[in-house]
């Protein structure tokens, strides 16, 4: 059977997910420290165990002192268990793992993308979560993100949160340039009309603003971007059976409105979500695509963008209804015997609690809850920042899932590129990028 899974968003995440995280807030979160009466042995027999957890995060600035209290809160609590962190930036962690396990040397865990999990079941290093997981801790996810983190109806990955791609906006230069800051535009036309005159603002040093970024650089995670772009225009990259299918208007006028965004200087260039939030964080770019999470690394940049920033809805082109694709940071485990599958247990579900992830979410990744238990976090139902995008959950559409999604992704960055960068017409770029993933399709 093909491995792929089908990355759905259930209607009652809308219910569930209405308050939104408060990007307000600019201190570092920090693990729960754990009571005395509350702490384990995390073995089966007792004895010490050494856990490796891949953890690319650590070297991002506003996410390594979390980590480090999270291992400092998880030793005391079980102190039988040592964590040992692997670590790589976030382009090679994956290919780090896998060449790792080929030379014999498995890690335990993997803070994971959700979109890496068919690449790492097919190095058979997933471990079904039921191997790992409590019952009841794995059955209080929401039914559909299990299905989302599932290949072959086999759920691989335990999500900490979930998040659609959203329109991040500054609401100060959208008042500059004589625009309500409260009213983004709602379609590509809208867009459009208003960019003439966010691009005729500069920065107080000097800079141009960019009206809108897109990102297009061949970063993984940004094939599901462009995805989540076609699907803004009713666009499609596989059919709901799993078929192949680009040849359908959408996804044509998806690539024609990101060439005539590039044409009018409007989007910088091959850019990285990175580099877009470093503009978006200096004035120097007026609303963009990102994660929720990703208002994390701009206020690194900046604090005041927790001033300035909010969410709305992804714009909406020609018949499309402005639909997107989900995303997640997950953990997924590696079963290497049962002292190393408990600790790996204890770890997860340690991280993954209100007790550990309220205040991670409040201050450094805004996103919604992926289980039941999450629903009342103060981080959830307190917040502000992503109420303009919270709807945005419920128009995620399926993606399928396969083991060459990540080389997938990077051919879909490349048609990007080619329609900017290379200038190349639209229908060319489609035939060529065609041509180029019938090797890698499911």
């Amino acid at each position: 059977m093909k491995k792929r899974t089908l990355a759905l968003v259930m209607a009652a995440v809308m219910g569930l997910t209405t308050a939104c995280s408060g990007g307000g807030q600019t201190q570092q979160s920090a693990a729960a420290p754990a009571k005395e009466t509350e702490k384990a042995d995390a073995g089966v027999s007792g004895e010490a165990v050494t856990i490796k957890i891949a953890n690319y995060a650590l070297l991002e600035a506003g996410y390594d002192e979390f980590w480090g209290n999270v291992k400092t809160g998880f030793e005391e609590k079980y102190p039988d268990v040592t964590i040992e962190w692997v670590t790589a930036p976030y382009g090679e962690i994956l290919n780090q793992v896998i060449n790792m396990a080929g030379g014999g040397d498995k890690v335990d865990c993997i803070f994971s993308e959700m979109i890496w999990i068919p690449a790492l079941v097919d190095a058979g290093l997933a471990a079904p979560m039921e191997e790992i997981l409590d019952a009841d801790f794995l059955n209080d996810y929401y039914p559909n993100i299990l299905e989302a983190h599932s290949v072959d109806g086999q759920v691989y990955g335990a999500p900490l949160y979930v998040s659609p791609f959203v329109l991040f906006y500054n609401k100060d230069l959208l008042e500059q340039a004589g625009l309500d800051p409260n009213a983004p535009p709602k379609t590509y036309e809208e867009l459009l009309e208003i960019a003439p005159k966010l691009a005729e603002l500069k920065t107080a040093d000097g800079n141009q603003v960019y009206p809108f970024g897109q990102p297009t650089a061949s970063v993984i995670v940004i094939g599901s971007s462009l995805q989540a772009f076609a699907q803004n225009f009713g666009g499609t990259v596989f059919d709901s059976d799993g078929t192949f299918n680009v040849d359908n208007q959408g996804f044509k006028e998806a690539m024609e409105m990101l060439q005539k965004l590039d044409e009018l200087g409007y989007n910088p260039q091959n850019c990285k979500p990175k580099d877009l939030r470093n503009l978006f964080a200096l004035g120097q770019l007026a609303m963009y695509y990102d994660n929720t999470w990703g208002f994390n690394g701009a206020k690194s940049i900046n604090p005041e963008v927790a001033d300035f920033a909010a969410t709305a809805l992804p714009l909406s082109g020609g018949q499309g209804k402005g639909d997107t694709t989900l995303q997640s940071h997950c953990f997924v485990a590696v079963n290497n015997g049962p002292e190393k599958a408990e600790a790996v247990k204890n770890f997860i579900q340690y991280v993954v609690s209100p007790e550990i992830l309220n205040d991670y979410i409040a201050n450094i990744a805004p996103a919604y809850p992926a289980k039941s238990a999450m629903e009342s976090m103060e981080a959830v139902t307190g917040s502000e920042f992503l109420k303009g995008g919270q709807d945005a959950v419920g128009k995620a559409v399926p993606v399928y899932q396969f083991p060459t999604l990540s080389d997938f992704n990077l051919e879909l960055c490349a048609l990007g590129q080619a329609v900017t960068v290379g200038k190349e017409p639209v229908e060319d770029a489609i035939e060529n990028f065609k041509g180029a993933v019938q090797p890698l399709l499911p």
